[in-house]
């Protein structure tokens, strides 16, 4: 198994986890709790740092703290994604106020931020139309339209958005929640993952000024980042599908040993988890600074496959047991379907490997 931290690093974050993680897994899943804190004080223990670091180191560390935070609960680490997802806008970003100014404190997480990108991910893929307009203005633009979901959303925090203008044009906007003209409808009817701060959000006239712009050139900018938007996707897979076999294991005996005669079998997931996870974790050593969406298109939907069949697994070897709404292979099955609904979901990415 790739360990990209030390041993001592590893440490301190499973610590972390155990402690300050844990105990409110249940409360994030079953009460809508958003784990603010948790995210905060990761910034805080430098965790999101990229001073005097370079590109790949930053992916390796950033992916493994993916995997090991969803190995826990993949709504944190869902939200997690989404914030680090907006640190990479920043961070590729020419703006200098954003990189001067917002980008330290995003780093140390006393910003946090979402993507914002859903509906354009699926209009770059030719499945919707852009759902933001944006009129050039002195000094910046006017922003209407509205978003049907927007995550990991709170007073203070900022999030991507892409929007079309007058010209035919797209530009990449980075929006503070506290923009005049800027409403929220918090969305908490899902079947999980609702401890993810959603929100639809409506624009009404926004003035967004150039300071706010991470690019004027939205399409040459996605192009760009979206490799990573997407890899930092199949570590959530990761670390479900490896807590979903430890759950098989810890039942194996139980009710006369009854588990032993199902057919899939923690030894079998085992196999496949480490080859995937080998696979992808050479791809991105192999591939920093040049990663290719095919690619990534390929790994991001085999880990859903095998997360779903983790999953599955998990919730027939627990038995009644499982099938309480509070159990963890209950809500490891839950945070499963959402990865297959998360943007790019898993019928998007088979019509682009068809196409």
């Amino acid at each position: 198994m790739i360990k990209e931290n030390t041993a001592s690093e590893l440490n301190a974050l499973s610590q972390l986890l155990q402690s300050d993680l844990k105990p409110l897994v249940r409360k994030i899943d079953a009460e809508h709790y958003y784990p603010k804190e948790f995210l905060s004080a990761l910034g805080d223990k430098g965790y999101y740092t990229s001073v005097s670091m370079g590109e790949q180191e930053i992916s390796l560390r950033e992916f493994q703290l993916l995997e090991e935070v969803s190995n826990v609960c993949m709504t944190t680490g869902f939200v997690l994604w989404c914030h680090l997802a907006a640190l990479t806008y920043v961070r590729y970003s020419h703006n200098h106020y954003l990189t001067n100014e917002i980008l330290p404190k995003l780093e140390k997480g006393t910003i946090l931020a979402g993507t914002g990108l859903s509906n354009p991910m699926k209009f770059y893929a030719d499945v919707e139309k852009l759902q933001l307009k944006a009129k050039r203005t002195e000094g910046g633009y006017k922003l209407s339209g509205a978003l049907p979901s927007v995550s990991n959303l709170d007073p203070g925090h900022w999030f991507g958005a892409v929007a079309e203008t007058d010209n035919n044009r797209r530009v990449m906007l980075f929006i503070p929640c506290d923009t005049d003209g800027l409403s929220f409808k918090e969305r908490t009817n899902y079947m999980g993952i609702n401890g993810s701060a959603t929100y639809a959000c409506r624009f009404k006239d926004c003035f967004i000024p150039d300071e706010w712009v991470i690019s004027e050139d939205a399409d040459a900018f996605i192009e760009k980042v979206r490799p990573i938007f997407l890899m930092y996707q199949i570590p959530l897979g990761l670390g479900v599908t490896k807590a979903s076999i430890e759950s098989i294991k810890k039942t194996r005996n139980k009710q006369a040993g009854c588990n032993h005669y199902l057919p899939i079998q923690a030894d079998e997931l085992d196999d496949e988890l480490s080859y995937q996870r080998q696979t992808i974790y050479q791809y991105v050593k192999a591939n920093t600074g040049k990663l290719q969406w095919q690619p990534l298109v390929q790994l991001r939907l085999d880990i859903t496959y095998l997360t779903l069949k983790a999953a599955n697994a998990s919730m027939i070897h627990s038995g009644g047991a499982g099938y309480m709404n509070i159990s963890n292979p209950a809500r490891r099955l839950r945070e499963t379907f959402f990865l297959t609904n998360l943007t790019p979901t898993v019928k998007h990415l088979e019509k682009m490997l068809a196409s």
